[in-house]
């Protein structure tokens, strides 16, 4: 576990270098109109990617669960909208078959579809537990699943978006963290599968980025706040509802889309890929990491030394540097 969490610092540490250094940019040189879905495309981050890959030419089925949003996907050249609800096995299906009579099979899954839900863990209602995490990574398990077979044929690319909420924790966030650190875990063991058949797997984690599922929260909060009456944790929801409110002092998502444009076609794509738009949530995110390393590595017969854990550090960074070039 410790081996694992010093490389997982390794991957953080190198992707912050990176995408300072390079901005992730993408090979798509080698296009030939190779097809991607990307779920989530009606709004923020995905529409984001979704106009990005068609921009640069590649043909992008954009998952969207609304007839307006379809319609407006359907607008942007290189772009087929699909009817997509990553709840709904049927609408699944449907988007393969549609995926499959386009003719081009299928290179790169973009897993974007998400949903915020906040709230204390212990008061907060199990049937909205039970929809995160039926979007959040239910969701990406049943859309990986249905078009694996395609992703499989093509030796694509398959990067979910996760978040540093899959790394970091924090009070009313349980909800979220609970179903972001999951996709962490899939996505490893996916990976793990998947290299069988030559298919590259990765997660991006973004930071705090122009968003619109941050302000759907806040007004669903502010409707019907999840603090029963009487709770202890009412006026701390009531300042949750004011941050998450305002995202306007946030950058927009260019970052996150590039690190997306990496992973799906460059030569070399990173397992983890930390998107931040500042040095604080750099910070915060590697810390965090560190200091669950020093819990884990504390106080037991097999600990290892300060020395060792560097050497360790030392050792997955290499490897991840090596893997750059």
């Amino acid at each position: 576990m410790i081996k694992r969490t010093i490389a997982t610092l390794a991957f953080v540490a190198l992707a912050i270098l990176s995408s300072t250094q390079s901005g992730f940019a993408a090979s798509a040189n080698e296009n030939a109109q190779k097809a991607i879905l990307v779920t989530g495309s009606s709004s923020g981050i995905g529409l984001n990617i979704t106009k990005t890959l068609a921009a640069n030419g590649y043909l992008v089925y954009a998952g969207a669960r609304k007839q307006t949003d379809l319609d407006a996907l359907n607008q942007i050249p290189n772009v087929r909208s699909v009817r997509l609800d990553v709840t709904k096995q049927a609408e699944i299906d449907a988007a393969v078959e549609t995926v499959r009579a386009g003719g081009k099979g299928l290179y790169g899954l973009v897993n974007n579809a998400g949903i915020l839900i906040l709230g204390p863990i212990t008061e907060i209602d199990e049937d909205e537990l039970a929809w995160i995490i039926d979007v959040n990574l239910m969701g990406v398990y049943r859309v990986t699943k249905a078009f694996a077979p395609l992703i499989i044929e093509s030796k694509g690319r398959i990067t979910n978006i996760s978040s540093i909420a899959g790394i970091l924790s924090g009070m009313f966030w349980a909800p979220y963290n609970m179903s972001k650190h999951a996709i962490e875990a899939y996505t490893d063991d996916l990976a793990a599968e998947m290299a069988l058949f030559d298919v590259q797997v990765s997660a991006i984690n973004p930071g705090n980025y122009v968003s619109s599922i941050g302000t759907k929260e806040a007004a669903a909060l502010a409707k019907q706040p999840y603090s029963q009456p009487g709770s202890v944790y009412a006026g701390y929801i009531a300042k949750e509802i004011e941050y998450m409110s305002d995202r306007s002092m946030y950058k927009d998502s260019d970052d996150v889309v590039a690190a997306v444009m990496h992973a799906l076609f460059n030569a070399a794509p990173k397992p983890n890929y930390l998107v931040v738009p500042d040095q604080g949530e750099a910070e915060m995110t590697i810390r965090k990491i560190i200091e669950e390393t020093a819990e884990l590595n504390a106080d037991h017969e097999f600990s290892y030394s300060d020395e060792q854990l560097i050497q360790m550090l030392k050792e997955a960074t290499a490897v991840q540097r090596a893997r750059g070039k």
